[in-house]
């Protein structure tokens, strides 16, 4: 793409300036029709050290209502504590709200090529990164979002006297890093590893536009007039669905659940204690351990109402340092996570290497309640399965054990479980009529969770049915699947 870029003619001086007042014109009419449809709107800046990244988007941000926009820098290497999270984690959190701008200067593309050219990212690295970014970026399209990428292009002699001229003055050398001098004296080598990311990440849904950086008001104008065209397409574009991708990972068979039995699936109490006791000190043990090795676990509890997963997941804590694990219990969206991908406010949650974090509920209300309540589209929680096993692939692959547990009770038992509540006054509060209104839809959710465990019980995060119509029984249960999975894990 680099190597054989054609570049545009320039217009003259005053053809220039009445093109650059045009489309500065029409970003600014965009404004109140993205907020109109919602359409969150990411603008990614790459390209050669002294290319004019910053000062171009000083200009393209200039008549954009600063209440509809942000700008992330990430130029800089990752914080110790971003470094302990998955790759995309520092830049997924900072993705844009529905209506907004969000322009990065710098994103995932630095972070890869950097590693590349250092000799920290080899190649079985690479082609993880970009996997993972592909997909990233087709959720986000699939997802509603403009994604526009731009690489702004200069040649070596162009970005040498760029360079000279900001390390002359005192009052500029300090923009001039010792990475854009390294880039220059090695141009070439650069060259290869640019052009090869742009080609390996240039997707339809999300292309590569290469500008000529020479001239800065060249530059803003190229920007404006791809923006533009990109924000005029998606605002066409936005009420069409998308395809439903077929699934290409490996799943292991799940039984119905109509086809689960609680026969002898129950503890005594004696022994239920015993257990208890033995299996919480081999956790506590571990847990030590996962901090040491930096070890990151996920472990995701859904389940029927009135299953147990709180008395559940408290066994599974009482066993941790409550430094080293966090309980996340999932309501409705807020709405500033509703305004984002779904998935949005789940990386936020995600764990430190070395940590644990516990969902109570997690990413897959959206093929069970979303879907079911209507708080989504068909299309879009059809196309979820395959968006969370990819999500949880890349969990798995940045080293995380991924636990899903499904806590699993019979309508008898719901009942009689509702029932005691209601008529027990300190346990009145965790009985509500949204409760009797999903226990109306017994059937529906039944057929959905099915669906939901068979088309995501993949290999690197499987699900485990814990049958507790014995709670003492899931709970022993729970232990023992996530003291097995770790020591797997080392």
């Amino acid at each position: 793409m680099l190597k054989d870029y054609v570049k545009p003619v320039k217009p003259e001086k005053e053809e220039l300036k009445a093109a650059l007042k045009e489309q500065q014109a029409r970003l600014n009419a965009y404004q109140m029709k993205l907020k109109e449809a919602k359409l969150p709107v990411m603008v990614i800046f790459e390209g050669w050290g002294a290319a004019g990244k910053g000062s171009v988007l000083g200009e393209v941000i200039e008549n954009i209502d600063p209440r509809f926009f942000q700008v992330s820098t990430k130029d800089a290497p990752p914080t110790e504590e971003e470094k302990r999270k998955p790759f995309l984690y520092r830049y997924f959190v900072d993705i844009p709200e529905a209506g907004k701008f969000q322009f990065f200067d710098a994103c995932w593309m630095r972070g890869v090529t950097s590693g590349v050219l250092s000799g920290e990212l080899d190649e079985k690295g690479y082609a993880e990164r970009i996997r993972e970014i592909n997909i990233t970026e087709r959720q986000l399209t699939d997802n509603g979002y403009l994604v526009m990428k731009f690489f702004f292009h200069i040649s070596q002699k162009e970005q040498k006297k760029r360079l000279d001229a900001l390390c002359e003055s005192k009052n500029t050398r300090w923009r001039v890093h010792d990475s854009d001098l390294w880039e220059n004296e090695n141009y070439d080598e650069c060259l290869d590893v640019y052009e090869r990311y742009l080609l390996d990440t240039n997707r339809s849904t999300a292309p590569w536009y290469i500008i000529n950086a020479k001239d800065h008001k060249f530059a803003v104008l190229q920007v404006l007039q791809f923006l533009n065209q990109g924000i005029d397409t998606a605002l066409k574009n936005s009420a069409y669905a998308v395809p439903i991708l077929q699934n290409t990972f490996p799943l292991n068979p799940i039984p119905l659940l109509k086809d689960i039995s609680f026969d002898g699936k129950e503890l005594e109490n004696d022994e239920y204690k015993e257990r208890l006791k033995e299996l919480q000190a081999e956790l506590g043990e571990l847990h030590n351990k996962l901090y040491r090795k930096k070890i990151p676990v996920i472990i995701a509890y859904e389940g029927w109402d009135a299953a147990g997963k709180g008395g559940n997941i408290k066994r599974i804590t009482g066993a941790l340092d409550p430094r080293g694990y966090t309980v996340h219990p999932i309501a409705s969206p807020e709405p500033h996570e509703k305004a984002r991908h779904y998935l949005w406010r789940f990386w936020n949650r995600l764990p430190k290497d070395g940590h644990i974090a516990i969902f109570d509920r997690t990413w897959y209300g959206r093929v069970m309640v979303e879907r079911l309540e209507g708080f989504c589209s068909e299309n879009d929680w059809q196309r979820a399965y395959n968006e969370m096993n990819e999500f949880e692939k890349i969990l798995a692959d940045w080293g995380a054990v991924v636990l899903k547990f499904w806590v699993h009770i019979d309508s008898d038992t719901q009942l009689q479980r509702f029932t005691d509540r209601q008529n027990t006054p300190e346990k009145q509060w965790k009985i509500t009529d949204e409760d009797w209104r999903n226990r109306e839809k017994w059937d529906l959710y039944e057929n959905a969770i099915n669906e939901m465990l068979q088309k995501t019980n993949t290999t690197y995060a499987p699900w485990h049915i814990l049958e507790s119509v014995d709670k003492k029984y899931a709970r022993i249960k729970a232990l023992e699947i996530v003291i097995d999975a770790i020591k797997k894990a080392f």
